[in-house]
């Protein structure tokens, strides 16, 4: 792990975590329809996961994706645009937050349905497998996903096929404000990599660098041959499910909260770095300062991009021409 590597893990977590600060004020200022959902104190992990792929692998995401395309590689602008329904967006104003998608850095997409891009990732492989090309998926997902039906379903078709994708869970402890304690039958999600005789590794989600040495392994893994892995990595919201949620009953104590936040994957990772002498508190500033100025130009962008027009309400819908159709 280079120095450079072990910087780029802290410029990637702190340009998610302004990013989604942005996000928060540009849906209180009424910029952004809909709801959103935060990825602030999940950044470690994905950050960490992100950046054990080649620029040729391909990546699934969630309901809680925005960290995700940029974890990948993905610029600012179309992806705030997006956000606000714009038609320069990733998706040309039509996915929203929940729905990301851009193919320029591998993200084939991600989806509002639990559990609903665990399939995709597996499709992914298989055709990765076909194809040849030595490519892995990397699929992001939450504690509660573990729990449907297309997890079980696609960890054994992966199993057994051998397909090169990397199953990644964020558990964050709470599927919305069900806490994963009330409903999961074993206590790490990890251990259900045994029943399909997959790896099942657990990590701590809050430290990028041990979030990438787990994944890279099961990345080569996949890359070589050997199959799937399932990795666990135990991390945090630090705002509520979706921002803005009303919750007329406490579902988690300030305690916990709080305890988590002294455990913040971004200051973690500015203070190795300052201590190992690899970083000055003067540069990550300076870093600080030049992805403000990113996401500053990013809204910017969205601002003045305009939104699409009714008439292509339809476009990229279906494929044409549809069977029946004159062509």
């Amino acid at each position: 792990m280079t120095d450079a590597l072990r910087i780029e893990m802290y410029r990637r977590i702190v340009r998610i975590r302004l990013f989604e600060e942005s996000v928060k004020k540009q849906l209180a200022a009424g910029r952004i329809p809909g709801s959103v959902h935060l990825s602030i104190g999940h950044e470690g992990a994905v950050a960490g996961a992100c950046l054990a792929l080649n620029d040729g692998d391909q990546i699934v995401g969630n309901h809680r994706s925005h960290g995700h395309p940029i974890a990948k590689g993905a610029q600012l602008g179309g992806l705030m645009a997006e956000l606000m329904g714009k038609r320069t967006g990733v998706c040309k104003g039509k996915g929203g937050s929940m729905h990301l998608a851009d193919h320029s850095v591998g993200v084939i997409g991600e989806s509002g349905i639990v559990g609903g891009g665990i399939p995709l990732a597996t499709g992914a492989g298989l055709s990765a497998r076909v194809l040849g090309n030595g490519c892995v998926c990397l699929c992001f997902f939450g504690d509660g996903a573990s729990s449907e039906g297309s997890f079980h379903e696609s960890l054994n078709l992966a199993a057994i096929w051998k397909l090169p994708v990397v199953y990644f869970c964020e558990n964050n402890l709470y599927g919305a404000t069900t806490p994963a304690r009330d409903v999961l039958a074993v206590e790490d999600i990890a251990v259900r990599a045994v029943g399909y005789g997959i790896p099942g590794e657990i990590v701590d989600g809050q430290d990028v660098e041990a979030v990438y040495r787990v994944t890279k392994e099961a990345v080569e893994r996949a890359r070589c041959g050997n199959g799937p892995s399932l990795i666990e990595a135990k991390t945090y919201r630090y705002g509520e499910h979706a921002e803005g949620l009303i919750i007329p009953v406490a579902y988690r104590d300030t305690a916990e909260v709080e305890r988590w936040k002294q455990r913040d994957p971004v200051e973690i990772q500015r203070r190795r770095l300052v201590e190992a002498g690899v970083l000055s508190d003067e540069r990550a500033d300076e870093i600080g300062d030049e992805i403000a100025g990113e996401v500053e130009r990013a809204v910017a962008f969205a601002l003045e991009s305009d939104l699409p027009d009714a008439s292509a309400a339809f476009d990229d819908v279906y494929g044409r021409p549809v069977a029946g159709e004159e062509r």
